[in-house]
């Protein structure tokens, strides 16, 4: 498992969202992945293809029960809200305290354009939690348990993944805006270790939601649509 780090330590917030600390010593990947009571070839096929952006196995990661995929998601989910914006947001303070008064209207710029784009991604998110996630499991559930009634029809005809496939935004495209005002439009400071630091981080949020939106695109929105025609007898 060590050499996964070692080979790529942009993977360190995926072994997160698996509840892996480290630590693990000379352990292979089968080891830690059964003492965390972790599905070694969902791991593996996860980490894959975040590392390596020409690989994923749609096909494969459909076959997948649904309350793993999910349950990826939502700890992707949390890393953005709790780890990745509160830190983007210390950093652009700490950048508009480089600044005097007279040179802070490209960073309040900068900081009005982040917040934006905060609320967006809670809407989002809030959206996902509270009404597509409680849908999937409720259909998800009726299949397993054979209890296809009227009321479930109707419920897919009236949330059917497709609205969310026709309303789902694109959250990781505005941040090459955001990006693009502090590259070419950042004043002069006397550190640029903060401007970098701001830059890499918004470069590795921008990666690692562009890899969020392939699996709820992909593989989630797909395989929840094989279940609703299984549902309406399709």
């Amino acid at each position: 498992m060590a050499e996964v780090i070692h080979t790529n330590y942009l993977l360190l917030p995926i072994l997160e969202r698996f509840d892996i600390p480290l630590g693990f010593g000379e352990k292979s990947i089968l080891e830690v992945c059964t003492d965390h009571k972790v599905n070694v070839e969902f791991f593996l096929e996860i980490i894959n293809s975040f590392h390596d952006h020409n690989y994923f196995p749609e096909v494969q990661l459909r076959s997948f029960p649904l309350h793993l995929i999910i349950q990826y998601i939502q700890k992707s989910h949390n890393y953005y809200l709790y780890t990745k914006i509160p830190q983007i947001e210390d950093l652009i303070q700490q950048l508009k305290s480089l600044y005097k008064e007279s040179q802070k209207e490209q960073i309040v710029l900068i900081e009005k354009f982040f917040q934006e784009y905060k609320e967006e991604i809670f809407i989002h998110i809030q959206n996902e939690e509270n009404d597509i996630f409680p849908y999937i499991s409720t259909i998800d559930q009726a299949i397993l348990q054979k209890r296809i009634d009227e009321k479930i029809k109707k419920m897919v005809h009236e949330k059917s993944i497709k609205y969310f496939i026709d309303t789902h935004t694109n959250i990781e495209d505005k941040l090459y805006d955001l990006k693009n005002i502090i590259i070419k439009y950042l004043p002069p400071a006397k550190d640029n270790s903060i401007s970098h630091a701001l830059l890499f981080e918004l470069f590795r949020l921008e990666r690692d939601l562009n890899d969020h939106a392939r699996i709820e695109d992909k593989v989630l929105a797909p395989k929840v649509q094989f279940l609703e025609s299984q549902i309406l007898g399709k």
